[in-house]
Order: C-alpha cells, then structure tokens, then sequence
C-alpha cells in the first residue's frame, strides 16, 4: 500500500473515530455522567468501574462524597477508552502525514497542530474531572473535539485531493465562507455554554422564553463570566441570559447560512458549490427542527444528542465550503 493511499486510509479512520467520541461525549455530557468516575485516568482507582458489591464498598470508602454510579462510570469510561484509541491513531496518522508530507503537499501545520490538540484535549479531559466540570474546561473540551474532528476532515480531503483544484477563481467567496465558519463556531461555543451550565431547559417555550416574554430576566455580566468556578445551576437570570443568547445566535446562523447555501444552490455552472449548499442547506433545516423539539419536547436525550450530531456535520459542511473554495491555492 502506498504512503498516500495508507494517509487516506488512516485519516478516514480517525475521522470515524473522532465522530464517535463526539457522539459519546455529548451522551456522557447530557446523562450528567461527566464525573461517573471522581478520579482520573482511572475510575475510583480501577483502570475498569468497580462492580461486585466488595469493589464498590471499596471504592466509596476511597470517595466517600462520590457513590458508585456503574451506570454514569461506565459511559464516562468508554468515552475514556475510545478517546485513547483516537490519540493512538492521531499520533500514528501525523507521523505518516509528516512523512509523506512531499507526495501529497500536506502542509506540516496540519499534523503537528493534530498532535498539539490531542495532547491539550487529553489534559481537558483530566481537568474536566479534577476542576468537577467547570464550565470553561467543558466548553473547552466540546470545541477541542469539534477542532479535532474538523481537521482530521480536512486532512482527508487534502489526502484525498478532494473535489481537486478548480478552474473557476472562486475568491470572491472567501470571506463569506470564513464568516460562516466563524459564525457556526461561535454559536457551537455558545450551545456548550449552555450544556455546560444546566441553561437548556429554563425557557420552557418557544420563541419566548415564558409567556410572551423573550428576556424575563437580564444578567448578561455573569452569564459570560467564563472565568467562574461554577457551573451556574441556581440563578434564574443568568440561564435565562445564555439561553437565549443562544436562540439569537441560532438565528443569526441560521439566516446567515441559509442565505449562502441558497446563493450557492443557484451556482449552476458549479455543481460542487451546488453540492455543498444543498448538504448545509438539509442540516440547517434538520438543526432548527431539532433545537425548537429541545425546547417543546423539553430536551429528550435522542433529540439532544441529535442535534449535537448535526450541529459537527453542519460545521464539517461549512469547513467543506472553506476547503473547496481555496483548493486551488494549494
């Protein structure tokens, strides 16, 4: 097998393996099994979760504030396992990346900023334990996965040579493709805010937040206080403030990149674009059903989990616009 076809194999692995830790992640996150385990790497001192009745005695002995969950601790430590699996793969793949970096002209920023982030994100995840979720570690280790995931896609598709180098100068669309990018990161930001300080279900209706009241509440200082030692779960102003700034953000990205994907559905001499638009298009549509079905439904966990989902394939769709549109400056 070739140095690039082995990449491409590799990349592709790692990609479908970052998709699923997102996928645990956010399930470990919205089943409140963050702090399954009270101690890290480990779980109450087990490499696995302690389980007969002699373990867990044990166990609650060591941690007598924390009770054995087996449950929580096993879906905190299966997110543990295969986000190890992924560091292996990601140190393997940058390895290969940077020795065929002159077949395929991958960049050498690209693997070395892989290896960075899965070591930082490693440390997340510790502190995400040892800080007892802060809500900056928790927001930070949700975009660190969705980095991760965005750049093991752009990876690919540089292996790949995906969609090539086209002969149209497409310029002209970069900044509105890097605005989207920034938009949907932002309001991906926003939406980890808000998991992370329990704000998804204190505005029970929709599109106000109660009654016919859209801000019943106002505290926009300590809502965005990043730098706060806890997660804010007693303060109704507050939740009330990140809750909807995040219905404003999902309107902002939702009119933003509806009106690109709509300006490049109508791009019929570039069936790529078109492509592309129709793909941001769907799951635009998909993550707005989804978000007001949170809020009506009050946040069921399939729903929940979904509309993470969508939220890593819209940004992989946005990222896929930035890449196809600066592909022939490679």
């Amino acid at each position: 097998m070739s140095s690039v076809k082995t990449l491409r194999t590799l990349a592709l692995t790692a990609f479908v393996f970052a998709f699923v830790v997102v996928a645990i992640g956010a399930y470990t996150r919205l089943t409140d099994a963050g702090l399954g385990c009270p101690d890290w790497p480990t779980c109450y001192n087990h490499l696995t979760v302690p389980e007969s009745k002699a373990a867990i005695n044990q166990a609650e002995k060591a941690y007598p504030n924390s009770p054995v969950h087996v449950i929580k601790a096993w879906t905190e430590m299966t997110h543990r396992y295969v986000a190890s699996i992924l560091g292996l793969l990601i140190f393997v793949l940058a390895i290969v990346a940077i020795r065929s970096r002159y077949k395929t002209k991958i960049s050498l920023w690209l693997p070395l900023t892989l290896i960075i982030l899965v070591v930082f994100q490693a440390l997340l995840g510790k502190w995400t334990v040892t800080m007892k979720l802060l809500p900056l570690v928790v927001m930070g280790h949700l975009l660190g996965g969705f980095t991760l995931l965005s750049l093991l896609w752009l990876l690919y598709m540089r292996a790949s040579e995906y969609m090539g180098a086209k002969p149209l100068n497409l310029s002209y669309l970069k900044p509105w493709a890097t605005i989207a990018l920034i938009i949907i990161a932002i309001q991906i930001a926003l939406g980890g805010w808000t998991s992370a300080n329990y704000a998804a279900l204190v505005c029970p209706n929709f599109p106000y937040c109660i009654s016919h009241e859209f801000f019943p509440a106002f505290a926009f200082t300590q809502a965005f206080n990043v730098f706060g030692h806890n997660a804010i779960t007693d303060h109704y102003a507050v939740q009330v403030t990140i809750q909807m700034t995040h219905r404003i953000g999902a309107l902002i990205t939702a009119t933003y990149l509806g009106l690109l994907a709509i300006a490049l559905l109508l791009k019929k001499y570039n069936p790529g674009l078109r492509k592309i638009g129709l793909v941001m298009l769907i799951f635009l549509s998909l993550q707005v059903l989804l978000g007001i079905m949170n809020v009506i439904l009050l946040l069921p966990l399939s729903i929940a989990l979904l509309h993470n989902l969508v939220a890593a394939i819209l940004l992989l769709s946005v990222v896929t616009l930035n890449y196809y549109i600066r592909a022939a400056d490679y």
